[in-house]
């Protein structure tokens, strides 16, 4: 694939805030993002900017086979928030399976998340490097992207109405953790630009932003930003499992809950920003900073006086 071919690209989740950006970068670079769907009305605004619709269903393989047929690229990405968390193993390994039946030319997969170096013995932890695993076997060429955190994170209720309330900037990190906040509209533009680049396949690369401020230095980012002094305040992870837990049910609660226990309580913490000079070298995308972020949104974000 280079950027002269106009390519065909499966998007999965296309209609989401994460792989939403990946079919507007892929128009416009030119190419034909086809987005999976089990509702063509859910992308009716990406049909109305260019994108194709493809209809199916990731609990149904024979779909994902018919929507992968004639595609050159597959953009994959599987929900981060399911009502069991292991059929997202089912899903992957059936997109993967699709795509290769497909004789697909790359997957470009976004993790969602930065994966752990080893198995730990709990399933759900090891699921992702055993979908690495299998995607390495299935002999179709891939990019693998680990993402740190999003900042659209920041328009859930936990962070956006603690803004609002209280002048806070509220998440579940540790205060002098340092965290390079990354925007979907980056991942996206780093995922579409992968599919000109078929040579680095075999790679993966953990992605962050650009900037890795503390709590403190992110409020005040976001008090130069909104143009009103604000603090930080450490979530405990009970907080943000409740806060889930009322969007997308107790399962997802405890999960998220669980994931930032271990991340307050580890005494190693593996970093959560990385360099991104190499990486934009490879693959040139304009990466979005935090003040630009939030004053794109700052409507969402006015602050109580």
């Amino acid at each position: 694939m280079n950027g002269s071919i106009k390519r065909k690209v499966l998007v999965y989740g296309g209609t989401g805030s994460q792989a939403r950006p990946t079919v507007l970068k892929l128009l416009e670079k030119g190419h034909e993002p086809y987005v999976l769907t089990r509702r063509a009305e859910k992308a009716a605004d990406l049909r109305d900017a260019g994108a194709k619709i493809a209809i199916g269903d990731l609990r149904d393989p024979a779909s994902l086979r018919a929507a992968s047929h004639g595609m050159d690229g597959v953009a994959l990405l599987i929900p981060a928030f399911l009502e069991n968390p292991l059929e997202a193993g089912t899903y992957a390994r059936s997109a993967i399976d699709a795509a290769r039946e497909a004789g697909v030319d790359l997957i470009v997969w976004n993790t969602s998340a930065i994966l752990p170096e080893t198995r730990t013995g709990n399933p759900l932890s090891d699921l992702s490097l055993d979908l690495v695993e299998y995607l390495a076997a299935s002999d179709v060429p891939s990019i693998i992207f680990e993402p740190t955190v999003y900042m659209e994170n920041w328009l859930g209720p936990w962070t956006a109405s603690a803004i609002v309330r209280h002048n806070q900037v509220a998440y579940p990190i540790l205060e002098d953790t340092k965290v390079g906040w990354l925007a979907s509209d980056d991942i996206g533009a780093l995922v579409a630009a992968a599919f000109e680049r078929p040579d680095l396949a075999g790679s993966r690369f953990k992605v962050s932003g650009v900037e890795a401020p503390t709590g403190p230095e992110l409020a005040t980012l976001f008090s130069e930003a909104l143009g009103c002094p604000m603090s930080y305040y450490a979530m405990s992870p009970e907080e943000m499992g409740a806060a889930v837990e009322q969007l997308f049910g107790p399962e997802a609660g405890a999960g998220i809950a669980e994931r930032y226990r271990k991340d307050q309580t580890n005494p190693n913490p593996p970093p959560m920003y990385y360099a991104m000079e190499p990486i934009l070298k490879e693959l040139p995308v304009q990466m979005t900073t935090i003040k630009e972020w939030v004053t794109r949104h700052a409507q969402v974000f006015s602050p109580a006086s």
